[in-house]
């Protein structure tokens, strides 16, 4: 009732305001992880310009810095990328600020192995607020599945995380599994995030991978399956895709339990009387 898929989360460290470099590193570990053949690579939120929505709002650069430095979703950088993606044979995805118009989103992009975009997010919950005035900063008012080659995937980017309203929407809207670029180094409350995130995956029963500044997290049947602490590091695992939810699948697993029910339910009686008689040998069993 699963499907493997292999996946590496980048956990690159951007320099602020500077998309030339920044992009040139990101191609460094893309190139760097295609080696080890996964199905997608994914790195961390406004990994592209280094995240500088934060810089506007304190005063140290301006809404029109903010613009200029935006990419739209046919720049020369997204271009760039979808052509790596269809050369390495690999599932691209990153977050950018995107320009649509006069106004800046935060924007994750799936891009499959021939260089075709796929999905494509704004991010829907920001921890900052925004309001009429911050053009440098829209939210995102669309929750969407959408389809891949090892199903149908759903982003949240960050804060997202934090609203369990979010990941469910999505996961009724068909998510097998969610993928999770963000910028929040690592700090006192990382053990929160990353609570945060196991929550998520264990009330949908479907796997996330996060791909953070300074930390990589891939969740997989409710577990964590692989953490990598540190910036410009990469951790490579395989997560099991749930099949998408049928009649028949649900009879299929049904049997598959019922099979085994029996002889479970004859040794727990069993060791339930030893117990009950003072046996110390007495065992309990997860058949699961």
């Amino acid at each position: 009732m699963f499907s493997p898929v292999t996946i590496t989360a980048i956990s690159i460290r951007p320099k602020k305001w500077d998309k030339d470099y920044n992009a040139d590193k990101m191609e460094r570990f893309f190139r760097a992880a295609a080696k080890k053949n996964p199905d997608i690579v994914i790195a961390p939120e406004g990994v592209l310009e280094g995240y500088v929505v934060l810089d506007v709002l304190k005063g140290h650069r301006t809404g029109d810095e903010a613009l200029k430095i935006a990419e739209p979703i046919d720049g020369p950088y997204i271009m760039r990328f979808r052509r790596l993606a269809a050369e390495l044979e690999t599932c691209l995805c990153f977050g950018f600020a995107e320009r649509i118009g006069t106004d800046v989103f935060t924007t994750a992009i799936f891009i499959d192995s021939q260089g075709d975009i796929l999905g494509r997010y704004h991010k829907t919950q920001l921890a900052e607020g925004t309001d009429a005035s911050c053009n440098f900063n829209r939210v995102g008012n669309k929750l969407r599945a959408f389809n891949t080659p090892f199903g149908r995937a759903g982003f949240v980017i960050c804060n997202d995380r934090f609203n369990p309203m979010i990941v469910r929407t999505l996961v009724l809207d068909g998510a097998q599994f969610i993928l999770l670029p963000s910028y929040h180094e690592p700090s006192s409350n990382a053990r929160h995030q990353n609570k945060t995130v196991l929550a998520r995956a264990r009330e949908n029963g479907v796997p996330i991978v996060e791909a953070n500044v300074g930390m990589s997290l891939i969740i997989s049947k409710g577990e964590i399956k692989s953490f990598n602490y540190g910036h410009d590091q990469s951790t490579t695992t395989t997560i099991d895709v749930p099949a998408k939810p049928s009649s028949l699948r649900a009879r299929q697993f049904e049997n598959t339990y019922l099979a085994l029910q029996g002889r479970e339910m004859a040794q727990r009686y069993k060791e339930t009387l030893k117990r009950i008689k003072g046996d110390p040998t007495a065992q309990s069993h997860l058949w699961y």
